[in-house]
């Protein structure tokens, strides 16, 4: 006869494996999808090759900031 306490370990080891068996085919599901759509569009030429943002050192030249601007500017600092 099987006691109260092997049947629930028995039926929390299936619970653990079903969502085991779940996350592993969710996550083959995402990777196949993603590499799917990858493949499809692909990437724009040059896209490795353009600066990202200006915070990087290569920001599009703006409008120059007048002398007067950097002289208040400088005053805030002082």
């Amino acid at each position: 006869m099987t006691t109260q306490a092997e049947v629930r370990a028995a039926g929390e080891a299936a619970r653990a494996t079903g969502w085991t068996v779940v996350v592993l085919v969710a996550t083959l599901c995402g990777f196949v999808a993603g590499y799917a759509i990858s493949l499809r569009t692909g990437i724009e030429p040059g896209y490795f090759e353009a600066p990202e943002a200006g915070g990087y050192g290569v920001a599009p030249s703006g409008p120059k900031m007048s002398e007067e601007l950097k002289k208040y500017y400088e005053g805030l600092v002082k």
